[in-house]
């Protein structure tokens, strides 16, 4: 296996990695803020299992680079293509704002998220509120998400040329 191969495998790790691993400690973050609404108030379960989900994005779209990355590069197939050791760290590079990213955007939205528990438990009409302040920081973990097929998909259409 060539070392471009290596390091664009090793790019797509690094999203699936670094997304998977912000949602679930950001999930586990609200889930434990939800978990004391819902002991005093089971009827809220609903409001606040919204709440936990929308930091789990991330992890999905990091699974969503390694697999187009992995499907791009010949891996998914069974038949890598040839990769330069240049065309391989493109490909890792392609995969970092999604991994930082993610990675970084799905804890701040658990931030967001609990504090938006907090609304919940508090004032349930307000629900809608505390969704949109969570959503918010979504938009950049979307943005990371666009950056890096953006990247993936020139760096493709280059080798083809």
């Amino acid at each position: 296996m060539s070392f471009g191969i290596m390091f664009a495998i090793l790019g797509g790790v690094l999203a699936a990695a670094g997304g998977g691993a912000g949602s679930a400690i950001g999930v586990g973050r609200v889930g434990r803020a939800a978990a004391g609404v819902v002991t005093e108030d089971p009827s809220k379960f609903g409001k606040v299992l919204i709440l936990q989900i929308l930091p789990g994005t991330q992890g999905l779209y990091g699974f969503l680079i390694a697999f187009l990355l992995l499907t791009q590069i010949g891996v998914m197939g069974g038949s890598p293509i040839q990769l330069t050791a240049a065309q391989g760290l493109m490909y890792f590079a392609a995969c970092l704002p999604m991994a930082i990213c993610g990675f970084v955007s799905a804890l701040h939205q658990a931030n967001a998220a609990v504090s938006g528990v907090s609304i919940v438990a508090k004032r349930p009409e307000e629900s809608g509120k505390a969704i949109i302040f969570a959503a918010m920081v979504e938009t950049y973990a979307v943005l990371a998400l666009l950056i890096s097929i953006l990247a993936m998909f020139n760096i493709t259409a280059n080798i083809n040329a």
